[in-house]
């Protein structure tokens, strides 16, 4: 990507600590970053600190530097504004189009996507007022984040939290490869997401399991959740993941719990998302003690009888089908493959998307550096009606980003 010009904006609320971090993952990613905070903002972190973290002068005001008309020229000249934290007040500024700061003045000339991190109590998060003011934020075309659940300050613990700034780095990255606002279009609409690679137990020390990461799986859902979804993620092994904010987080470690877990929360969910990389196989009988290695170099090593696991994707395409999920309206499938003597990847999707009966189909090749582990993917989507299209490299937000916009057109078209 491009360097871009970043306005992060920062409200007087004790999340305004995490700004600081904010500020130094969008430089380190080689966007140009200038602080304008409220002047509530620098009594918790100073402007020496953005300053230093940005290398840009810091104004709170609109009479600092007058002669460069900062007010109207900031806004004018941004790619992307992001407000980290946004506090109720804030929020109630902006809505109100006051402009009596330079951060507020900044919201008022940008024509560029605007995204508001709110951090507040819980109380404040949903009195409403609050939840007024975000909605007509989201209705102008502004995105208002879904904020995280956990400490407040003091002892209190609730949503209202600001999401970590890996997070807010990763979604203000998204809106500046997209061009444009995330869509709030997804109100209403429950979702179950699965992510992450399960493990099949050997021994009390060994299992047979997989490389994937779930930051897949994860984008899909912390996606869907900006997205206005109400989501549901079932999270199998991953690599040490931060839990998407607004989103219900169920973690498993087989295929047997995965399939439980799936059971479970479908029956409720208008769409299923099947992101995990689920194990084929498992031990037809798991040892109850560490399978020990023989002092004898020439002893035979044990053989481990496998067997099927279930395959839950295409059990959830049979459960709809049998009346088991009224209110599912569409099941996406993810298959991971590599082509061999009898075809390339997408022969072997083409046949997988026909036996496994899902409505879409993410296909990813796999290989060295390809798709498991990795930040960034392509590949391919694939509809039930024979569609077909090409996702590019980018981003595994970027490329939930796409699959979600697929999600919706087939959703709004009344296949769903």
């Amino acid at each position: 990507m491009e360097p871009k010009r970043i306005i992060v904006g920062v409200a007087g609320g004790i999340a305004a600590y995490k700004a600081a971090t904010v500020v130094r993952q969008l430089t380190e990613a080689g966007h140009s970053v200038r602080v304008v905070p409220t002047e509530s903002a620098l009594r918790f972190v100073g402007a020496a600190t953005f300053e230093a973290l940005s290398g840009n002068p810091v104004h709170t005001g609109v009479w600092d530097d007058v002669h460069e008309v900062p007010h109207v020229r900031f806004g004018q000249e941004a790619d992307l504004v992001v407000v980290a934290p946004a506090t109720a007040d804030l929020l109630a500024r902006a809505v109100a189009g006051r402009a009596d700061d330079l951060l507020t003045a900044t919201l008022l000339t940008a024509r560029c996507p605007v995204m508001f991190a709110p951090a507040m109590h819980t109380e404040m998060w949903f009195h409403p007022a609050t939840v007024e003011n975000v909605a007509t934020l989201r209705r102008r075309g502004a995105v208002v984040l879904e904020p995280a659940s956990g400490r407040l300050t003091g002892a209190d613990t609730g949503a209202g939290r600001l999401p970590e700034a890996e997070e807010i780095t990763t979604l203000a990255q998204l809106l500046l490869a997209r061009g444009d606002a995330l869509p709030y279009d997804l109100g209403g609409v429950k979702v179950l997401v699965s992510a992450g690679g399960t493990r099949e137990p050997i021994d009390p020390v060994r299992f047979i399991g997989n490389r994937s990461s779930g930051k897949q799986g994860y984008a899909m859902a912390r996606v869907l959740a900006q997205r206005g979804a109400d989501v549901t993620l079932i999270a199998g092994h991953t690599a040490g993941l931060i839990d998407p904010a607004g989103v219900h987080v169920v973690h498993i470690g087989s295929a047997a719990q995965l399939k439980d877990a799936v059971s479970k929360h479908a029956p409720d969910a208008h769409v299923l998302v099947m992101a995990a990389a689920v194990a084929d196989f498992r031990p037809t009988q798991v040892q109850t003690s560490k399978i020990k290695k023989s002092a004898d170099p020439d002893a035979a090593a044990p053989t481990i009888e496998l067997t099927r696991t279930e395959d839950v994707l295409a059990g959830a395409v049979r459960a709809r089908a049998d009346g088991q999920l009224p209110n599912m309206r569409a099941i996406v499938g993810f298959a991971a493959e590599t082509g061999d003597a009898n075809g390339d990847v997408l022969h072997h999707a083409r046949a997988k998307l026909q036996r496994k009966g899902c409505d879409l189909l993410v296909v990813n090749a796999v290989g060295e550096n390809r798709a498991f582990e990795v930040d960034n993917n392509d590949g391919w989507l694939l509809a039930a009606d024979g569609a077909e299209s090409a996702l590019e490299h980018g981003s595994k937000t970027l490329m939930a980003s796409r699959i979600v916009d697929a999600i919706v057109a087939f959703l709004q078209s009344g296949s769903g």
